[in-house]
């Protein structure tokens, strides 16, 4: 049933509050700390003004060894619906290709696919089949090149693959993949970790917040020094906060999981540490929407963060974000926009810090 006018415009006026709200926590962090760290925002596009399917959601992106980029995520006539499939484009010099359907299961939904480079340079494209969180199995598809893709590899069950945000590379050669198990009552985090460039996989955890059994999903990962590794999650409502937990052997055993002070609307974030050790974060700075999307970065290891960049502020869905850093330093973030669009923004971030560009 659709809403009324009215009732439309009221949703309205509730969500442009939140909003409001939200960013003026946003801006009472960067007051608490240190000035506002200044960015540049190179390019704001779309990867595609049209598209075959109604809706569009969970974007994921990865760079080429030639500097290309591909984008991928999963569209269809809504989310669950057995029409959603895995859609993808390239960008180069020239733009954007059209999006086309990079895999598809008869009968089946897809959700949440993850790009992913190794050292050998082959990129992977994982996914996730099923009707519901609940019921998933993971699977994948590899490319030399990303202009073609092979036939799919469902994993063993019990592993999923990473669950919506990049794998990362640890300085050991290890692959440390974040993922989440969702089941009745229960969710918790883990990572797989593969040390035979994605052959086998094993999976550790559970990663959990004492008292809350349906408590956080969705890692994010990063390295901090070789074996110490940081992750951040997505959490529910009843927590409303980004949470937290840390690794020292490699990712084998964590700690328990806790609240940071960023707050979580229960909505995906991603990160990635900077070649200059800084960690670029975007979430959602609100407890009740997925409106802002906010840029933060933090210079310490995630233990404070700096307030950067409002990507979107006005209603609606602006969420599931996916960030890396290229070769060349930019940063390159793409997220749902209105289930509609993927949206694709690229950021100079150097000079972030005032004092960078002196000492170039």
């Amino acid at each position: 049933m659709m809403p009324s006018d009215s009732h439309a415009e009221g949703v309205l006026l509730l969500a442009g509050a939140l909003s409001v709200t939200s960013i003026l926590l946003f801006s009472t962090l960067a007051r608490a700390g240190s000035a506002r760290p200044r960015v540049n925002v190179v390019s704001s596009e779309f990867v595609f003004q049209s598209a075959p399917f109604k809706e569009c959601h969970a974007s994921t992106i990865v760079e080429l060894p030639d500097g290309d980029l591909l984008v991928a995520w999963f569209a269809g006539s809504h989310e669950g619906d057995p029409s959603v499939a895995i859609w993808g484009a390239r960008r180069s010099r020239a733009g954007w290709t059209l999006p086309e359907v990079w895999a598809r299961e008869s009968g089946a939904q897809c959700w949440n696919p993850v790009l992913f480079r190794d050292q050998g340079s082959k990129v992977w494209l994982f996914y996730k089949v099923g009707p519901s969180p609940e019921t998933w199995s993971g699977a994948y598809k590899t490319s030399a090149e990303g202009r073609s893709w092979s036939a799919a590899t469902y994993l063993p069950a019990g592993l999923l693959g990473p669950i919506k945000n990049k794998p990362i590379l640890l300085a050991s050669g290890d692959i440390v993949a974040g993922t989440s198990v969702e089941s009745y009552n229960a969710w918790s985090a883990w990572v797989e970790i593969s040390r035979d460039q994605g052959q086998s996989w094993h999976r550790y955890g559970p990663i959990t917040v004492p008292q809350h059994n349906r408590g956080i999903i969705q890692p994010t990962l990063w390295e901090s020094a070789p074996g110490h590794l940081k992750m951040l999650v997505r959490a529910t409502q009843e927590i409303g906060s980004i949470c937290e937990a840390s690794s020292e052997d490699g990712g084998e055993t964590w700690t328990p999981a806790r609240p940071t002070a960023l707050p979580n609307p229960n909505s995906g974030i991603d990160a990635v540490r900077m070649a200059n050790g800084t960690v670029a974060l975007v979430y959602n700075h609100s407890k009740t929407g997925r409106s802002p999307l906010n840029l933060a970065f933090s210079r310490d290891d995630g233990a404070t963060w700096l307030p950067v960049l409002d990507l979107e502020t006005e209603p609606g869905e602006y969420s599931y974000p996916a960030i890396i850093q290229t070769k060349d330093g930019m940063l390159h973030i793409t997220y749902t926009w209105r289930r509609i669009r993927i949206k694709h923004v690229v950021i100079d971030s150097k000079g972030a810090w005032g004092d960078e560009r002196r000492r170039q």
